[in-house]
């Protein structure tokens, strides 16, 4: 490989289970270039044995992201050519980088992307929900109040939805998410992607809740989850199940109030439910 006066920054995919997902051109990358940047060195040192890579490491996490990028960038000036990989999949997808890519931008260092396997396109490709057009929102918050918020805010999103979600938040996440988005609305929990125990199941929300719970075991593993988008405002059938949610808010709630929430919760027109509400 021929380095150029000022070196470059690759941004290179990794395996995010099955190590034959690791492409030759990543391979070659990663064995030529002078230093390798990587989330976990210990966790990544496993992928370049396995290759017989001898690169050296240097560790670049979320937390010593803003101290090490600098050093790397003086690297990058001499000359040298580093690759940036995290523990698993593409780089800056919910995980460290941000700043390194940033400021070899801004001083016009070369940054060229190795793509390979990414978790929530490999969980898209086989969600069978719409894929023209989505939006990924990477990790929830952590604390229920403000991963409702959020939610509530993606409550009238038409756009299929994508998630990451850790083991020990998942049902909690799910419980949030039929507050938000209704127990009827499709999901797909794509676990262990390229793994041994990998698993696509797809159900409405409240299902996949029963099917978590029935085998405890079921909830271990890495997790992306895939949600129908909500069906257009202008929606205009009313099924019983709408009716069900309208009627049982509008036992606590005002007639406007209600109207409002099972609009957000369900997609029909809040004037639909709220007429609805009169002839009650």
């Amino acid at each position: 490989m021929k380095f150029s006066a000022t070196g470059i920054l690759y941004v290179v995919a990794t395996p995010i289970g099955n190590l034959q997902d690791f492409t030759p051109r990543a391979n070659t990358i990663l064995s030529s270039v002078h230093l390798i940047a990587a989330e976990d060195t210990r966790h990544s040192r496993h992928l370049l044995d396995y290759f017989g890579i001898t690169t050296p490491l240097q560790s670049l996490h979320e937390h010593n992201e803003r101290e090490i990028s600098p050093l790397l960038i003086q690297r990058l000036h001499t000359g040298e050519s580093i690759a940036l990989i995290s523990d698993a999949g593409t780089p800056l997808i919910s995980d460290p980088g941000f700043w390194l890519v940033q400021t070899a931008h801004s001083e016009n260092i070369p940054v060229v992307p190795i793509p390979g396997p990414s978790a929530f396109v490999s969980a898209l490709s086989v969600a069978g929900l719409p894929t023209d057009r989505f939006i990924f929102e990477g990790f929830l918050p952590a604390k229920t109040t403000a991963r409702l918020q959020r939610l509530h805010s993606l409550a009238q999103e038409t756009r299929t939805l994508v998630f990451y979600e850790t083991p020990h938040r998942l049902l909690d996440c799910l419980a949030d998410l039929i507050a938000a988005f209704g127990q009827e609305r499709i999901g797909v929990l794509a676990k262990e992607l390229t793994k041994v125990f990998e698993t696509v199941q797809r159900d409405t929300l409240s299902n996949l809740v029963l099917w978590l719970t029935t085998q405890p075991e079921r909830q271990k593993g890495e997790f992306v989850l895939v949600i129908q988008g909500a069906p257009p405002l202008d929606k205009q059938a009313i099924t019983a199940e709408d009716k069900r949610v309208f009627y049982l808010l509008n036992q606590e709630l005002p007639l406007k109030q209600a109207a409002k929430l099972a609009s957000a919760i369900t997609g029909v027109s809040k004037n639909l439910l709220y007429d609805l509400g009169l002839k009650k």
